[in-house]
């Protein structure tokens, strides 16, 4: 419970830093970054594998970059379900998603490796 906890503050901080940065992104606050990532975590385990089932086909013939569009609906999404969180345009939507995810996988897979050395 700790580590999923650890896991939505990181998160959040990424999300707030990037909004801070990239233009077309905004956030009011650390803590509606928090309901940002805590939806975001909920979108992404009930309603992101619903989407990648139903675009099997397209993810196929794009060779899975459509995976991309998914992780940005989802995020657009959940930009649109927590007031104070805004994200002006998809593109806008995609380079966050790319961001959010690229830091976050290499924070978390650092963090997997330190627990497995120890």
């Amino acid at each position: 419970m700790m580590k999923l906890i650890l896991r939505l503050l990181v998160v959040a901080a990424i999300a707030f830093l990037l909004a801070q940065f990239l233009p077309g992104v905004y956030v009011d606050s650390y803590l509606t970054a928090i309901w940002f990532a805590v939806v975001l975590g909920l979108l992404n385990v009930f309603l992101k594998p619903l989407l990648i089932i139903i675009t099997i086909p397209i993810t196929i013939l794009t060779l899975g970059l459509f995976l991309f569009v998914i992780n940005t609906i989802t995020v657009l999404l959940a930009s649109n379900l927590v007031d104070g969180f805004r994200i002006d345009s998809f593109w806008h939507g995609l380079l966050f998603s790319l961001l959010l995810s690229v830091t976050t996988s290499v924070l978390f897979r650092e963090e997997d490796r330190q627990r497995k050395a120890q």
